[in-house]
């Protein structure tokens, strides 16, 4: 895994390194992984996807011209090469995709996570998983209730950081925001 600061941000939201691991435990990810990263961001996810899946692909969707430059800078520092950008919005950024995706991330739904599901729900193939990393107490519920109201099997779980800062001769708890991990399989 890689260390927060060896990524270059900006002002890019960014997949912290304890939520990455966990993140990517819940997808299941394995050598010949074809999976997409919605709301790329940094591509801290995608990057850390595309070691894990060396001889699959990983796709980036990330609709941000800002963040999009960012991933490709990224993809370069840390020589990725079988991962693609796509520069668009989700669902629409989907359409394109292989039917067969081993995996979905989304790190950013754009107020869109019904829709997104919707798509992923014919792009992923049977046993495929979704994971969703949500901030926002609205994306988590949206998300949660989603999967409930199909009759599909998910799993939650709300993740808070706390790491320390040196603060001169003392430690000091700095929390980082708590963000909700909903993974399910596609049955």
């Amino acid at each position: 895994m890689i260390d927060d600061e060896k990524f270059l941000r900006g002002k890019i939201p960014m997949t912290k390194l304890e939520i990455r691991i966990l993140t990517l435990a819940k997808a299941k990810l394995e050598k010949n992984s074809i999976i997409v990263d919605i709301g790329a961001g940094t591509g801290s996810i995608t990057i850390e996807a595309a070691k894990i899946c060396s001889n699959g692909k990983i796709f980036a969707i990330e609709r941000n011209f800002e963040a999009v430059e960012l991933i490709k800078r990224n993809f370069e520092r840390f020589s990725v090469e079988n991962a693609e950008i796509i520069h668009s919005e989700a669902p629409d950024g989907l359409k394109n995709l292989p039917n067969e995706l081993d995996a979905a991330i989304i790190g950013g739904s754009g107020g869109k996570i019904e829709k997104i599901l919707d798509v992923l729900g014919k792009k992923l193939k049977i046993g495929g998983r979704i994971v969703i990393n949500a901030i926002t107490l609205q994306t988590a519920a949206k998300s949660i209730e989603y999967f409930r109201s199909r009759g599909q099997n998910y799993d939650a779980c709300q993740i808070q950081i706390t790491r320390l800062e040196k603060i001169g001769k003392y430690d000091m708890s700095k929390a980082l925001n708590p963000v909700w991990i909903i993974s399910a399989e596609k049955i």
